[in-house]
């Protein structure tokens, strides 16, 4: 199991950041797919058609999200925490995952890098212009 932590600047402030992790009409604007997505805590995700699921365990409006991801029969939950912090450029982005099974690793950070916080960082850019 590893552990992932990284930020990510993205030029929207911190409430918009929220309101674009957690509202599935605004996932959907991002990704491309459809979400399902709740801020209720112990509702479960579906994010990218499903490759990516789990519980919600936390939120704090405009500041943080605590997930826990499915990886299949793990002992340790993998748990996602995202904290959003006010940023001259807008928002610094805190992310946190801990127990990534080591075989998906490599496949969780180009995933979060790319598909995750670079579309949302893109998704945001466009916004601008």
């Amino acid at each position: 199991m590893k552990n992932y932590k990284k930020y990510y600047i993205i030029t929207a402030p911190p409430e918009e950041v929220y309101l674009g992790l957690t509202t599935p009409t605004t996932l959907l604007l991002w990704t491309g797919e459809d979400a399902a997505m709740s801020t209720e805590p112990g509702s479960e995700f579906s994010l990218w058609g499903g490759s990516i699921e789990g519980k919600n365990l936390e939120f704090v409006e405009g500041k943080k999200i605590v997930q826990e991801w499915y990886f299949g029969d793990q002992e340790e939950a993998s748990i996602v925490t995202i904290i959003l912090h006010a940023d001259k450029k807008g928002t610094s982005a805190e992310l946190r995952h801990t127990n990534i099974p080591d075989e998906a690793y490599e496949d969780m950070v180009e995933g979060w890098d790319n598909n995750y916080f670079g579309a949302l960082q893109e998704f945001y850019e466009e916004e601008e212009e």
